[in-house]
């Protein structure tokens, strides 16, 4: 499985440079972890819990981190065994640049996994892929650069004149609104 993306941080590169060497930013990045340690230097051991289709694990292994030239690219690997439930390993080729005020955070990600995660099939592998890398990055841009800006208008409160948003609380609203017309009409004559 290989997947490329990319993420606009808001914040400079020299603040989210960093923030991914730190195991405690990294930790609260990756979706189930339940623990992270080491050094950018020995590595990272980790645990991580997931679950892929019906397959549940808890994966321990090392993470490490090579190939890193300050300030702009690195490259981080993982790999991890599940027990019974197989192996995942991958890694991602993270690499930075200037973006306005903020930083273009750019990711090329290869995956592989084996044992009963295998027989799942490519296509809930390669989604279940997509899906973490991008709770990652997300999480990483979010920890980093800040929540996404607030929207300057909040939302209306449900009342009987405005229904309820949404297709279905929008048809309801309009049979509320039409039975009501109708019974006014009726009341009337």
């Amino acid at each position: 499985m290989e997947l490329s993306d990319s993420r606009h941080i808001a914040a400079r590169p020299d603040i989210v440079w960093p923030a991914i060497l730190d195991p405690e930013v990294l930790a609260a990045c990756i979706p189930g972890c339940e623990s992270l340690t080491g050094s950018v230097e020995a590595g990272y051991e980790a645990v991580v819990v997931q679950k892929v289709g019906p397959v549940s694990a808890r994966f321990t292994g090392v993470v490490t981190l090579s190939d890193i030239i300050p300030g702009q690219s690195l490259t981080i690997t993982g790999e991890g065994k599940g027990g019974a439930a197989g192996f995942a390993k991958g890694g991602a080729k993270v690499s930075l640049s200037p973006d306005g005020e903020g930083t273009l955070l750019t990711y090329e990600v290869k995956a592989n996994v084996g044992g009963k995660l295998a027989q799942l099939g490519s296509r809930i592998i390669d989604g279940f892929t997509k899906k973490l890398a991008d709770q990652f990055f997300e999480n990483f841009a979010a920890k980093v650069g800040g929540p996404p800006p607030e929207t300057d208008s909040e939302p209306e409160p449900e009342t009987e004149e405005a229904p309820k948003k949404g297709w279905f609380g929008r048809l309801w609203g309009k049979k509320d609104a039409e039975t009501a017309a109708e019974t006014a009409e009726g009341g009337d004559a």
